[in-house]
């Protein structure tokens, strides 16, 4: 199937650690070829934004450690270290073709709550309004895994990024040249897939099996950041990042690496509704979860339980089936659990909503189908 991005006009291209590194720590060279293509594009009048990795790499070496960084707090302290010099670097090579970049760092809470989920999409496209080019990456320096606050690579964080600014192709260098039936790098006989039309269970078995070498970390956090991506009806292409001029063939529409369909692009506050890490669960019984899936509210009387505490606003899961926003908070929610709607003003008072959450604020995992 040829590949028509002619309508293209803004993308995000994430870039690999594994292909700044070398044996110095970094490789230069490999940035300003990078920042070369970029500008190419923007000369073309794309929007171009950047997700890289690299900064834990560059603190690191900076250190004079040898071995792999693990411990949270050592990663954080080279991130920190790492960062600013990493910026300089792409600083000096956006400089030398007439355009300036900005670092961007964010961690999940960005992207949880809704208020700093709409300003930094704000912020983003006021950047791209004045003609600068921003750098994304996890400020790893405060988002830990175990607070919750981390988004865990960035394959996810520029998937992330896509679906918030309405991206039209997302694009993932990596050291690989895409998809493969089986891990290439164990048999000879892998073919690769070039053309994704919908992500099923069926792709995600070519990723390799959970917990194994090949999946973690690689092409299956890839596969998921292209399902992120989807949401927003934005285009995903995985391919090799060592070629020549990559980029523009890539957008020109050659059959380089594996092309990922985008879904129908559900809305912004939609997309940010599934793309959240829930604060709590609320248990509803089957009738209640027909009714929603029909359409209508969930009223008190269906709750059975709730587990977890959230505010009213937090976005919740709702059994394991959706992720909804609900009016209330979890004390609430547990309080008002059967009743039924006539007797919500005893139990809250008057003048508050009779219903948990309305259709408008609820998405199904299975959306898509």
């Amino acid at each position: 199937m040829s590949r028509d991005f002619s309508m293209v006009r803004t993308l995000v291209v994430k870039i690999g650690s594994n292909l700044l590194s070398d044996s110095s720590g970094i490789n230069v060279q490999r940035i300003k070829s990078v920042v070369s293509e970029l500008a190419a594009l923007k000369e073309r009048g794309f929007q171009v934004l950047l997700v890289s990795s690299g900064a834990v790499g560059l603190g690191a070496k900076e250190l004079g450690r040898k071995s792999a960084v693990k411990q949270t707090t050592m990663r954080q302290a080279c991130a920190s270290i790492g960062q600013p010099i990493l910026m300089s670097h792409y600083r000096e090579a956006f400089k030398s073709h007439g355009l300036t970049c900005a670092q961007v760092l964010i961690t999940r809470s960005e992207l949880n709550e809704r208020r700093t989920f709409v300003n930094l999409k704000n912020s983003v496209s006021t950047l791209l309004e004045l003609g600068v080019v921003p750098i994304f990456n996890e400020n790893d320096v405060v988002s830990t895994a175990e607070v919750g606050t981390a988004v865990g690579d960035n394959d996810r964080l520029g998937a992330f990024v896509a679906s918030k600014i309405d991206a039209d192709l997302f694009i993932i260098l990596t050291d690989i040249e895409g998809l493969f039936t089986t891990d290439p790098k164990k048999d000879p006989e892998a073919k690769l897939i070039s053309d994704v039309p919908k992500l099923d269970d069926t792709v995600f078995s070519f990723a390799g099996s959970a917990g194994s070498v090949f999946s973690t970390g690689g092409m299956k956090t890839k596969l998921l950041a292209a399902k992120i991506a989807a949401t927003g009806g934005c285009k995903t292409v995985i391919a090799s990042g060592y070629g020549t001029d990559v980029l523009q063939r890539i957008v020109d529409g050659q059959d380089l690496g594996t092309y990922i369909h985008g879904d129908k692009r559900l809305s912004q506050r939609n997309r940010w509704i599934i793309n959240s890490a829930p604060k709590g669960t609320i248990w509803v019984d089957e009738g209640a979860e027909k009714a929603l899936r029909g359409h209508k509210s969930l009223l008190p009387s269906g709750v059975v339980s709730v587990t977890g505490v959230f505010q009213a606003g937090d976005v919740v899961m709702v059994n394991k089936i959706a992720k909804a926003v609900p009016y209330y908070n979890s004390t609430e929610i547990s309080g008002m659990a059967g009743c039924q709607s006539k007797d919500m003003p005893k139990v809250l008072g008057k003048g508050k909503a009779d219903v948990l959450f309305r259709p408008e604020d609820i998405v199904f995992l299975d959306y898509e189908e």
